[in-house]
């Protein structure tokens, strides 16, 4: 079984939503982190420019990826600068560390 990470910076504002449209269409675990940073939107006011914003990861199976990358998208999408970034990236190896076992190694 083929895995990959989707990783989204969002709003905090759209935070919530996110999370409540994941839970929608079955998403059963992610990640959440609070971080800073700059990118196409930077906080000209203050000295530093950066601007707080949340981090949300997700693994998933490839078959899942277009449906959770939409549903994030569509759900955090205001339209200006600073609405965030959206990757998807692919997984070596996935682990459960209660048993220890590969994830999806059975299933290869």
């Amino acid at each position: 079984m083929e895995f990959k990470q989707i990783v989204a910076i969002v709003r905090n504002a759209v935070l919530e939503k996110v999370e409540q449209r994941l839970k929608e269409i079955g998403i059963k675990g992610i990640t959440v982190s609070p971080v800073k940073g700059y990118g196409e939107y930077a906080n000209f006011y203050k000295g530093d420019w950066m601007v707080n914003r949340s981090k949300i990861e997700i693994f998933t199976e490839q078959k899942r990826v277009d449906e959770i990358a939409r549903a994030v998208l569509e759900t955090a999408h205001v339209g200006a600068a600073g609405d965030g970034i959206l990757a998807v990236m692919p997984v070596e190896k996935l682990y459960r560390i209660r048993t220890m076992d590969e994830i999806g190694a059975q299933d290869d």
